[in-house]
């Protein structure tokens, strides 16, 4: 039966015509072409050869050193290769042993990074990003955003990629959890390229804050650096180091997520400054525990009980007040600010912040000890003033002032909305997980995420623990005859 092919009149029904002939051709359907046996080997032949010249182009290095090595064993014997490689065999052992840093930075990481290239990521590339929706397809051709290179860390790998025209990173950050699953990372975080149409894709390896870190040694006085005390360890494994001159600093977690060990790693890393009378801590401990451990420490303490009409308001406002007359003058005279014994760096730190702001039963003590805070926050990082507040509530009607800290930690939160509460506005698309963390204390305590006033991006962290046997010892260094708490 010869298929005839034709458009249907006017009064014809494609499924009544199917039920009358139905092993009939379909009137509808075009004819089809079928390209010839000998095209289809050329084009596959043509495809082999192209991407054999772009894999041997992209490794030119690895491949001309095994080719040379091949020729010479070939042509003088395989001893020859042998007698090569020795020397550099042992010129890298001898690296290795005398600088293994420099020999991981160097060489080792590079060779990672291009291992894992060729192996994870470029031979997944095409089929996760057109499972994830990352591809386009325009008239039949097939649009796949381009892989440009990629570093490997201790612990995660940095992908940086050439997005489509057109493409914003927001569609990546929509896609993260399908990323991680492809690649095989546990998360995926997306980062703003060094140009615009570029994005650094971050595949983390393996959790480098799964374990709790030890109290820090107390430092030199003269290696304490007020721009970024080591108060703990970044995700890359490299210090976490906490800004503290020019800046204010708020920290948001629920009960048990650790505010307390952000709280002690910061006093430990400060202590011989404080020792030496260039740094003063004025602490403001409302629930009365946390930070009487080591009252002696402290230039000035008040806690709730000591004067039930305003024993913490007024050092609030003898800390305004004093900020104001060192601000009067330094009028004129400088624009940055040293510390000295005269004029030391001053923090002043508020554990519970949102009691002063909100809880605290006495209205007129919440908006004194309110315009204290914001006198504080708006105008005393230039003359030597940081402000380190914690909080458990996120809300911004518990904490209006937050807003006037630029730096942020968000340590372990109850609800995902919280994060962007306390880090601001799509800093959880961004990979900022603080509601994920896990509420067991060995695995989450300190871990949180910090946004920085320099930066958008996130970063996540693990302040150290600091035990009571490490606060009575920091007591005991500076205070001989003072037992703590």
């Amino acid at each position: 039966m010869a298929w005839e092919f034709r458009k249907l009149g006017p009064g014809e029904n494609v499924a009544v015509e199917a039920q009358r002939d139905p092993f009939a051709a379909p009137k509808w359907a075009p004819p089809v072409w079928h390209m010839p046996e000998g095209l289809v080997l050329l084009v596959n032949l043509v495809r082999v050869i192209v991407r054999t010249v772009v894999f041997l182009v992209r490794n030119i290095v690895p491949v001309s050193v095994l080719s040379g090595l091949g020729w010479l064993g070939y042509r003088f014997g395989w001893t020859v290769p042998v007698v090569v490689l020795a020397p550099a065999v042992l010129g890298l052992s001898g690296w290795v042993l005398a600088d293994r840093p420099s020999f991981v930075r160097w060489v080792g990481r590079p060779a990672l990074a291009r291992w894992r290239l060729v192996t994870v990521y470029r031979r997944n590339w095409q089929p996760v990003l057109v499972t994830a929706g990352l591809t386009k397809v325009h008239k039949g051709r097939e649009y796949l955003p381009s892989l440009v290179r990629v570093r490997c860390g201790p612990t995660s790998d940095r992908v940086l990629v050439t997005m489509l025209k057109g493409q914003a990173p927001d569609a990546w950050e929509d896609v993260t959890p399908n990323l991680a699953h492809g690649f095989g990372a546990a998360l995926v975080r997306v980062r703003i390229g060094d140009r615009p149409g570029r994005i650094w894709l971050e595949f983390v390896r393996r959790d480098a804050l799964a374990v709790p870190i030890p109290a820090l040694p107390i430092p030199d006085a003269s290696a304490v650096d007020l721009s970024g005390a080591e108060i703990g360890r970044q995700e890359d494994g490299s210090p976490w180091r906490l800004r503290l001159l020019g800046t204010h600093v708020l920290i948001a977690g629920a009960t048990g997520s650790g505010k307390g060990s952000v709280i002690w790693s910061t006093i430990r890393a400060l202590l011989p400054l404080m020792l030496a009378g260039l740094v003063e801590v004025w602490a403001v401990d409302p629930k009365r525990m946390e930070l009487s451990f080591g009252r002696a420490l402290f230039e000035r303490y008040g806690r709730y009980s000591d004067d039930p009409k305003g024993g913490m308001v007024d050092l609030l406002e003898a800390a305004a007040e004093d900020m104001n007359a060192r601000a009067e003058r330094f009028a004129g005279l400088t624009r940055s600010f040293t510390p000295s014994r005269e004029h030391p760096f001053r923090v002043v730190l508020v554990d519970e912040l949102a009691f002063l702001t909100a809880y605290c039963p006495e209205r007129d003590l919440r908006k004194r000890a309110e315009s204290a805070l914001a006198v504080l926050t708006s105008q005393g990082r230039s003359v030597g003033y940081c402000v380190i507040g914690a909080q458990q509530d996120a809300r911004k009607e518990v904490n209006n002032l937050r807003n006037l800290f630029p730096d942020r930690i968000a340590l372990r939160l109850d609800e995902d909305e919280q994060v962007d509460m306390v880090l601001g506005d799509g800093a959880r698309d961004r990979g900022a997980l603080a509601d994920q963390i896990s509420p067991i204390p060995e695995i989450g305590a300190g871990v949180g995420f910090v946004r920085l006033e320099t930066t958008p991006d996130p970063v996540r962290v693990r302040a150290a623990y600091v035990s009571d046997d490490d606060i009575r010892d920091m007591v005991a260094l500076g205070f001989p005859d003072v037992e703590a708490a």
